[in-house]
């Protein structure tokens, strides 16, 4: 296989649908190795065999990034596999909107356990592999939302503004060791999220609100960061924004 990642070993967290599943199937038409986690063992295999069917190297590990024994079980047999880490994309996450007051306080920790705990599991996990090999790129799912707040999202975005600040400090952290970092910042896609929110009125207004425009597609935002893959070693895309043309805010 031929492309721009040839033989690159890339982990993509919350690959079982939407943005993760798009990504997963984008860098192994580059030619990557990908491993794809998740929780449901029936959507990896079935992404699994997409991606055999067009040549593609993949391994499919069933997981819950939210429990750190779980990530360092992900990154133990992406080595037994592969021997190495060149890339990971933290992709999971939920997006459970609603306002402070009456909250399942529940939701709080899911997001905060999954969105902001989960990703640093990862790249604790990762960064002695990629110092070593002295190179390395990590990519963060954040969001729009990372950089405004309005009422209904504080939690949530208080996961993905916590997921600029760490991406940011991780790169100063990481420079000199050959280690890129990106933000990818999504607006509006088409993807699974909203079908998460418990919150009644909060799940209809998004509802509302996705059904006002035209959203990205998971392909869009698998695009960008193909893109920011892609460059030149010297070039760190340290951030991307990415939103529908409708989207105002």
């Amino acid at each position: 296989m031929t492309g721009k990642l040839v033989n690159k070993v890339a982990i993509i967290t919350g690959a079982s649908s939407g943005i993760g599943e798009a990504t997963a199937i984008a860098l192994s038409i580059e030619g990557a190795k990908v491993v794809i986690t998740a929780r449901r063992s029936d959507r990896l295999e079935a992404i699994a065999q997409k991606i055999r069917e067009k040549g593609g190297q993949v391994l499919p590990i069933v997981a819950d990034i939210s429990d750190e024994a779980q990530v360092q079980r992900v990154i133990e047999q992406t080595q037994a596999k592969w021997e190495t880490v060149d890339i990971l994309i933290n992709n999971a996450g939920v997006m459970l909107l609603g306002p402070i007051e009456g909250a399942d306080t529940e939701d709080w920790r899911r997001m905060f356990n999954l969105n902001v705990l989960g990703l640093l599991y990862g790249i604790h996990r990762v960064l002695p592999i990629m110092k070593a090999q002295g190179s390395g790129h990590i990519i963060n799912l954040s969001s729009v939302t990372g950089r405004w707040v309005k009422a209904g999202f504080a939690v949530y975005s208080a996961t993905k503004w916590s997921i600029n600040v760490i991406s940011e400090a991780l790169r100063q952290e990481v420079y000199k060791h050959n280690i890129r970092v990106t933000s990818i910042q999504p607006g509006l896609v088409e993807t699974e999220l909203i079908n998460h929110i418990t919150n009644p009125q909060a799940k209809q207004n998004a509802e509302n609100y996705y059904q006002s425009m035209k959203n990205l597609s998971s392909e869009d935002i698998a695009n960008a960061i193909v893109y920011a893959l892609t460059q030149p070693p010297h070039v760190n895309i340290n951030e991307i924004l990415v939103r529908p043309t409708a989207q105002q805010d």
